[in-house]
């Protein structure tokens, strides 16, 4: 899929191109086989690209492919089993009462109970530098788009929920300072680290866990119909950020490392705590309360977060501690 789609983008997109039938029939063969999506590297590759379309900077094309009818009519079809796979996997339980307060207890509850920072343990007290380097390359798929997926819920929310999710974002960019933006940040803490840090540099040495953190919160945020799962995301994405970042900058400095590459993390122990107060009850909960049909959509996207980048954390972790790289293809990192 990932091949055709990659040989379609390369040809006009008014003139009608084999290469495209090519890929919306393997796109069809490829669902029709019952894959899992969260492990497939030829799906999650395709996802990818596809919603690279819309973000920019990902491939080069022309930019009439982003509404193509049959590019969008496969992402569809694709994202469809992403999220009826993701709905089998990621139970939402009872739910809490629709008002700003309950949402929020229930989502700390929620994110109290994550095993992720076992992780970020491994990175602050035992990670070489090698293991540390490759920690930051799989971040680095979301990171150097940082804040861009929650940001197309943005005209999708009115309200107390817009008004918190913009407020959360405008620290995420910098506060107007293009030097502060969040993904400016994480790219010098990777070229202080010796690596590329143009976006997708290391899209052939991450494994489809990786990705799927990614295209996950992507699908959220793209689709209106979705729009209570992204804030939940958000939510939960905030309220397991500060510590574990804590830990993170701990390791670099453990190793070695200054605030050259420090900074990043050192920032988001501080913002992150206030973050997830606003995310967790302003947002989540404010949306909550103002339309009480997408609470169990908020409850779901927050769990899903837990489940998606936990498998990717678990996977690295088991990499590490079994001195093996977590990478595809391993990278070789300039002095």
């Amino acid at each position: 899929m990932s091949e055709a789609l990659l040989d379609a983008l390369q040809t006009d997109p008014a003139i009608p191109s084999d290469d495209v039938v090519r890929f919306t029939d393997r796109t069809a063969e490829a669902l029709a086989a019952g894959p899992d999506l969260l492990a497939d590297e030829d799906l999650q590759l395709t996802l990818f690209v596809l919603y690279g379309l819309h973000y920019g900077d990902t491939v080069e094309a022309d930019d009439e492919w982003e509404w193509h009818p049959e590019l969008l009519r496969a992402r569809r079809s694709i994202e469809r089993e992403y999220e009826c796979q993701l709905r089998e996997r990621v139970p939402v339980g009872e739910l809490p009462e629709p008002n700003a307060d309950a949402v929020a207890a229930h989502l700390f509850e929620l994110t109290a109970e994550d095993a992720g920072p076992s992780l970020s343990r491994f990175l602050a007290k035992k990670a070489t530098e090698e293991q540390a380097v490759e920690f930051v390359i799989h971040r680095s798929i979301y990171t150097r788009k940082e804040a861009d997926p929650h940001s197309w819920a943005i005209p999708r929310l009115t309200g107390r929920a817009k008004a918190a999710l913009v407020e959360v974002q405008a620290d995420e960019y910098g506060g107007g300072r293009p030097e502060r933006i969040h993904a400016e940040i994480f790219g010098r803490t990777m070229r202080n680290l010796g690596l590329d840090d143009s976006y997708g540099a290391y899209i052939d040495n991450v494994p489809a866990s990786t990705l799927a953190s990614f295209t996950m919160m992507s699908m959220f945020g793209l689709n209106r119909s979705l729009r209570g799962a992204i804030t939940g995301h958000l939510a939960a994405f905030e309220m397991t950020s500060s510590i574990p970042n804590r830990f993170y900058g701990n390791g670099f400095r453990r190793l070695g490392h200054d605030d050259s590459v420090t900074w990043y993390y050192d920032e988001h122990v501080e913002a992150d705590a206030v973050h997830e107060q606003i995310a967790g009850r302003d947002l989540a909960g404010g949306l909550a309360e103002q339309h009480p049909e997408l609470l169990p959509d908020i409850v779901f996207g927050a769990a899903a977060c837990l489940y998606v980048d936990g498998l990717a954390g678990q996977r690295m972790l088991e990499a590490f501690e079994a001195g093996r790289s977590s990478l595809r293809e391993p990278v070789a990192v300039a002095a």
